[in-house]
């Protein structure tokens, strides 16, 4: 009961702390953001205009103080690119906040069925981490459909540029006539390069936005073509031939590797099935695991031979093509 009590207190005083502070800032980021919109009104005349460039202004968080205590980190940074490349629609800061509620939930339920501070932190840790291995395999998913449709997309530039439109126009097209999520990324690609964006600069934000073999492959080819010449419909159809055939070796290696996957599987889940039905099953049996200070250095030792052996399972069966 003192590790629930001492759970709440914290996530009360933790929403009342950033509720306190986001009512004194709020009137304040409000100023400053006024403020320097003048300034640059003013500055307008005085100082010639910048290369036109796109700009987009993402906030973290909707509460001023919390947006300006995540933008200091990187790593919140590199957390809101997960989300976006994964098609997430949920800002950093409210996704923190979503991780922290999970934790605080998962912790009580672990707690109150496992009677042991052991499970509340178990459930703690699992909580937190639970909503971003989410995203994570929502961007990871994302990812195979963009690799499934890209060459489909390439097939349709290299029959638009053969028929004699421009590399912008068949940008346009794949924009319109491939399924997502190859049609929004394309889709910005060409409103990029429309609104301003050097094409050269375009193609390197496709880059960072699908970090993928294939898309690095495609932007290298255009752009050494729009460098050095030459038939740029041709590459395209050399670039779509061979990503279809690592396709191919691909499935391969997923068939033959079946074994080792499914042995990780069952390798991982089994311990924890069986420490469940034994909890509900023979409680007095298994219970001395969770009492006994010897039991918890079987614990710690078996999570820890756990994840080694997840580690070492995945990079047996993990082939690069």
């Amino acid at each position: 009961m003192p590790f629930v009590l001492a759970i709440l207190v914290f996530v009360a005083v933790t929403f009342a702390a950033f509720a306190v502070i986001s009512l004194f800032d709020e009137r304040t980021a409000r100023a400053r953001t006024l403020r320097d919109r003048l300034s640059n009104v003013d500055k307008a005349a005085d100082q010639p205009q910048p290369e036109a460039e796109l700009l987009r202004d993402e906030t973290l968080s909707q509460i001023p103080a919390f947006d300006d205590f995540l933008r200091r980190s990187d790593r919140i940074s590199e957390l809101q690119k997960v989300l976006s490349q994964g098609h997430v629609d949920i800002r950093a800061g409210n996704f923190l906040m979503l991780c922290a509620v999970s934790a605080v939930a998962l912790s009580l339920v672990a707690f109150l069925f496992g009677r042991n501070w052991i499970f509340g932190w178990v459930g703690l840790l699992l909580g937190f981490f639970i909503p971003y291995a989410w995203a994570a395999h929502m961007r990871t998913k994302r990812f195979a459909k963009f690799e499934e449709k890209f060459p489909e997309a390439i097939d349709t530039l290299a029959r638009a540029v053969r028929a004699g439109h421009a590399f912008t126009t068949a940008l346009e097209m794949i924009a319109n006539e491939i399924s997502e999520p190859v049609a929004s990324e394309f889709r910005q690609l060409y409103e990029e390069q429309k609104f301003g964006l050097p094409v050269r600069d375009a193609l390197i934000n496709l880059t960072e936005r699908i970090p993928l073999v294939d898309v690095k492959f495609f932007v290298t080819a255009v752009m050494l073509q729009r460098e050095t010449g030459g038939n740029l419909a041709e590459i395209l159809d050399n670039l779509s031939y061979v990503i279809r055939e690592r396709f191919k070796i691909l499935r391969q290696v997923r068939v033959h590797t079946a074994q080792g996957r499914l042995t990780m599987v069952l390798l991982m889940a089994l311990p924890p099935t069986l420490v469940m039905i034994m909890l509900t099953v023979n409680r007095g049996f298994i219970e001395p695991l969770f009492t006994d200070p010897l039991g918890h250095l079987l614990i710690v030792g078996g999570i820890t031979l756990q994840t080694i052996g997840y580690f070492v399972i995945r990079r047996i069966i993990r082939i690069q093509v």
